[in-house]
C-alpha cells in the first residue's frame, strides 16, 4: 500500500527587515486599520515564522489561493506592495469624450431653456435629463448615468451649475466722470479742513454727504431677555419668536468738516421726507454759506417736488451726484456702518416710536463725540481715473 507524502514547498522564504517586521506586528494589533491590511500582515508574519500556506489558511479562515496570492506578491514586490491593492482598470472607460462634452454643455444651459420649471440644475435633475436623452442624441454610454457619474464629469472642469455668482454690470456711461467729480470734492474738502486748522474760519462751501438707510425693522420681543449669570450663562438669552412693528428709514447728512450728523427717522422715504431733511440742513448752517450735497440719484432727490423747493432757496444747495451703482463712493455709507455696529446691533423695542427715539439718541451720542470721516485712497484711484 502506497501512502502519499506531503511534498516540501518550493516557495522561497520571505526576507523581512527588523523594522518592517515590527511594523507588521503593530499593524496586526491596530483596531483602526483596514481589515484587509490586518489580514495580510497576519499572513506575512505567519509565513515568515515558518507556517505553511495551508496552515495559515486554516488559522485565518481563508482559502489557500488567497493566502498564496499575498505571499507571492510579497516575495515578488516586497511587503509594502503586498499590503495594498494594486490599482487596475479592467477595461477602457465606457463614457466617451464626446459624451462628457455633451454633459458639460448641458450644465451650461439653464433647465428652464429646455422646458423645465427650475431655474438652476441640481445633480439629480441633470442626471435624469442625461439618462432620458442620451440615446437619442447619440451617447448610449450615458443611458444609465447616475448622479455620481454627472458629479465626476462636472468635477473635472470644474463646473457648479447649481450656484450663482452675482456681478454688477456698469450701466452708467458717465461712471468714471462722476466718480472723478466726487473724488475731487473729497480732495477739496481735505484741503479746506487743513486750511481751517490754520485760519480757524468757517468754509464758504460746506460739504455734506447725504444718504438713506431704508427698511430698518422695528422688532419687539415676545418674552423678556434673560441676563447673563457669572459662572453659568455667558451671554444674554433671547426668545426666538418676535413681533414686527413696521419699518423706518433713516435719512442722514454727514458733515465732512466736523463730523456732525443731521438725521431724521421717518416711516416712509419720499420727496416730502427728503425736503424735510433739506430744511433741517438749511436751518442748521449759516445762511451765507453754500451747502454742497454728495448724494445718489434716488427719485426723491431729483423729483419735481424737491426741485420746486430748491428753487425757493436759490444758490443754497449744490448737488454732486454719485454714479449709478456707485453708492460705495458716498462717505455716508461709513456712518450707517458705524450705526449698525453700535446702537442698531441686536436692537429690540416695544414700539415704532421707541425705535425712532433710540436712533435719534444714538445720533446725539455720535454728535457728542464727532469724528471726521475722510476718503483716504486717492493715490490708488488716481492711477485708474486721472
Amino acid at each position: 500500500m502506497l501512502v502519499a507524502m506531503a511534498g516540501k514547498s518550493k516557495r522561497p522564504k520571505l526576507e523581512i527587515e527588523p523594522e518592517e517586521l515590527n511594523r507588521l506586528h503593530r499593524l496586526r494589533q491596530t483596531p483602526t486599520a483596514p481589515l484587509r491590511e490586518i489580514q495580510r500582515a497576519q499572513i506575512l508574519t505567519r509565513y515568515y515564522a515558518g507556517e505553511a500556506v495551508a496552515q495559515i489558511a486554516r488559522n485565518l479562515h481563508m482559502t489557500r489561493k488567497s493566502v498564496a496570492k499575498w505571499i507571492n506578491r510579497a516575495l515578488a514586490m516586497g511587503t509594502k506592495a503586498a499590503l495594498k491593492d494594486a490599482y487596475h482598470r479592467p477595461r477602457e472607460p465606457s463614457i466617451t469624450e464626446e459624451a462628457r462634452a455633451w454633459v458639460v454643455s448641458l450644465a451650461c444651459i439653464k433647465p428652464k431653456d429646455l422646458g423645465y420649471a427650475a431655474e438652476m440644475w441640481t445633480r439629480s435633475a441633470l442626471a435624469n435629463h442625461v439618462r432620458s436623452h442620451a440615446v437619442e442624441v447619440g451617447h448610449p454610454s450615458l443611458a444609465k448615468a447616475v448622479k455620481a457619474t454627472v458629479q465626476r464629469i462636472l468635477a473635472e472642469q470644474p463646473l457648479h451649475p447649481e450656484k450663482i455668482k452675482y456681478y454688477l454690470e456698469r450701466r452708467d456711461p458717465q461712471f468714471d466722470e462722476k466718480m472723478k467729480n466726487v473724488l475731487l470734492v473729497y480732495q477739496a474738502v481735505a484741503l479746506q479742513n487743513e486750511a481751517r486748522k490754520l485760519a480757524d474760519t468757517p468754509p464758504a462751501v460746506i460739504t455734506v454727504s447725504v444718504d438713506e438707510k431704508p427698511g430698518l425693522q422695528a422688532i419687539a420681543n415676545t418674552a423678556p431677555d434673560l441676563p447673563p449669570v457669572a459662572g453659568k450663562h455667558a451671554e444674554f438669552a433671547r426668545d426666538h419668536e418676535y413681533k414686527r412693528l413696521g419699518t423706518c428709514s433713516i435719512l442722514a447728512a454727514l458733515d465732512l468738516h466736523d463730523g456732525h450728523v443731521t438725521a431724521r427717522v421717518e416711516r416712509r422715504h419720499r420727496s416730502i421726507e427728503f425736503i424735510a431733511l433739506l430744511k433741517d440742513l438749511d436751518s442748521y448752517y449759516p445762511p451765507e454759506c453754500t451747502i454742497r450735497l454728495i448724494l445718489d440719484n434716488h427719485s426723491s432727490h431729483i423729483s419735481q417736488e424737491t426741485q420746486a423747493y430748491l428753487q425757493t432757496r436759490p444758490n443754497r444747495f449744490r448737488y454732486v451726484l454719485t454714479p449709478t451703482h456707485g453708492s460705495w463712493l458716498n462717505i455716508a455709507e461709513t456712518l450707517f456702518g458705524k450705526m449698525a455696529r453700535t446702537f442698531l446691533k441686536h436692537i429690540r423695542v416695544q414700539s415704532w416710536e421707541e425705535l425712532r427715539e433710540r436712533i435719534l439718541r444714538g445720533v446725539a451720542e455720535i454728535n457728542a463725540v464727532p469724528v471726521v470721516h475722510r476718503w483716504r485712497k486717492f493715490a490708488a484711484l488716481n492711477e485708474v481715473i486721472f
